[in-house]
């Protein structure tokens, strides 16, 4: 143990017990059934997920902040897209034969789907809030210009809109129609330049922040649930029976507090790569993470702002990683409407936006040196494209900006941070690493312990992966009748695949856009 032991801070729940010894307060092990740690999207959607199969479950969420979804899930953390693949153009990269790969762009339409039909039965259920309170319609456009672009974005549009999935994808290269659809940006382009867009009009713009604090507020309000904030975990040891004793120190008594859970969940968007370290599982070996800071252009002048109505996603620079991919957003939060242009990448050795500078020192060890190292010499593209990020000043960092919206002054727009992300490192085939830009999640070999590692596309396709967890860890439950009908209660696709039957797809998207009230 790293501290001692000490009376909690919440007397009044009973998922704790007191110990009165030689006169002084001790605490013995509060037993949960399930322990979430952190209080971003996946631990909240994990959480709600489990209560509604099983509301007898004794769940405990700890938070290491003073408040809930305040590192990437925030609102201002993340561009807020809904992303579905409509229009973000590195989920369709290009072949060597001159077309596309759709297979990706696909499976994640298919899984944020399936997101949405999570949140439209909570929002059936009163579980969560008026849809507007968190998501929000706002079209999904992709924009490009020069004429291999241009062919690019017209052989994705073919593909895609050939099968159901997208077959409600128009396209255009006509500066009329596109001046009609984005305003701002067709406003003062070169003469005769060649552009075309793409544009799916029920796209969202999801305040994840406002959805996982709802969904809090709502288990808050269940019997055996607790929400522990000020608490950083410090150590997870697994005991004989296949429990884990977690040890946390309470960053506001300073004291130290323990909880014995049948199962855990590290869902510390960035600080998850430490805590499965921690725990030490085989499963964990081998994995690093490379952490990139964000950065955004952010402009709230009603004369500007109200010009533009959509996510208008373009290509990436050379040497940029995924996540960097340019875009020029509307958002709506809490009552506000901005838009957002970026992100600017930088590098930073902290995981958390309120992390440690020695995070990524501190995560090096035998088992992943050697893929991390590796890593570091085969993306020599990506590190010098990094350090170009950093050194950019304000004027240059708008000059990127008039590339979607010519007219864009300095004074108009002011610099804002992002969450971070940390991009996950793996050991390959042989040995070496690799470097993923997606989500993973990782589950102990007996159930007992899962953690998700990684970033885009994150928090929209929460529930789809929240379900792939359960489904490991949770088999035996997951098994019966009465989970087996729940959940497809909660989620009507459930045991489909929506990417082979399009029609199921069709369906359930009809009954998501009405309830969310995201077709208009």
């Amino acid at each position: 143990m790293h501290c001692s032991a000490a009376t909690s801070q919440h007397p009044e729940s009973s998922l704790t017990t007191i110990l009165i010894i030689n006169g002084e307060d001790h605490m013995t092990t509060k037993a949960v059934d399930v322990l979430l740690v952190g209080a971003g999207a996946m631990s909240t959607t994990l959480g709600m997920l489990l209560k509604q199969l099983d509301p007898s479950l004794k769940i405990s969420m700890v938070e290491r902040l003073d408040h809930v979804a305040r590192e990437s899930t925030d609102g201002w953390n993340n561009a807020g897209t809904g992303h579905a693949a409509y229009c973000e153009l590195n989920y369709t990269p290009k072949t060597a034969d001159g077309g596309v790969n759709t297979s990706k762009a696909f499976s994640i339409n298919a899984a944020f789907e399936v997101s949405l039909q999570f949140w439209s039965y909570l929002v059936q259920q009163q579980a969560l809030p008026q849809p507007e309170q968190f998501i929000n319609p706002v079209p999904h456009m992709s924009f490009v210009w020069g004429e291999d672009n241009v062919q690019f974005l017209r052989t994705r549009y073919e593909a895609l809109s050939s099968q159901p999935a997208f077959a409600d994808m128009e396209y255009s290269e006509d500066p009329e129609v596109l001046r009609e659809w984005i305003p701002l940006i067709m406003q003062n382009r070169k003469e005769g330049e060649k552009v075309a867009a793409t544009r799916v009009r029920y796209g969202s713009d999801v305040n994840f922040g406002s959805l996982a604090r709802n969904m809090v507020k709502y288990l808050e309000k269940q019997d055996g649930f607790e929400l522990l904030l000020n608490r950083t975990v410090k150590d997870l040891d697994q005991q004989q029976d296949g429990s884990w004793s977690v040890e946390l120190r309470n960053e506001q008594s300073g004291k130290c507090e323990e909880i014995d859970a049948k199962f855990v969940f590290l869902g510390a968007g960035g600080g998850a790569l430490p805590l499965l370290q921690l725990s030490d599982i085989p499963e964990g070996k081998g994995y690093g993470g490379f952490p990139v800071s964000g950065q955004w252009l952010v402009c709230r002048k009603p004369e500007i702002v109200n010009k533009h109505l959509a996510k208008v996603y373009g290509t990436a620079p050379i040497g940029a990683p995924p996540m960097s991919v340019p875009h020029l957003d509307t958002r709506l939060l809490d009552g506000e409407t901005a838009l957002l242009f970026g992100p600017f990448a930088g590098f930073t050795t902290k995981f958390l936006k309120e992390g440690s500078v020695l995070d990524m020192p501190r995560s090096i060890s035998l088992s992943n040196l050697k893929p991390m190292l590796s890593v570091g010499m085969k993306n020599m593209d990506l590190t010098r494209y990094l350090i170009s990020e950093v050194r950019q000043s304000h004027a240059d960092r708008v000059e990127s900006l008039r590339s979607f919206f010519p007219d864009a002054k300095d004074e108009d727009w002011e610099l804002s941070y992002a969450g971070q992300r940390v991009q996950i490192i793996k050991k390959d085939e042989h040995g070496s690493g690799k470097l993923e830009f997606g989500t993973e999640a990782i589950t102990a070999g007996d159930g007992t312990l899962a953690a998700l590692l990684g970033a885009s596309p994150g928090a929209s396709t929460a529930v789809p992966t929240m379900i792939n967890i359960i489904e490991k860890c949770f088999p035996e439950q997951m098994a019966s009748e009465a989970w087996q009908a729940k959940m497809k209660q909660m989620v009507p696709s459930y045991g489909h695949d929506m990417v082979q039957e399009p029609n199921v797809l069709l369906e359930v998207r009809k009954q998501n856009l009405d309830v969310l009230k995201l077709d208009s």
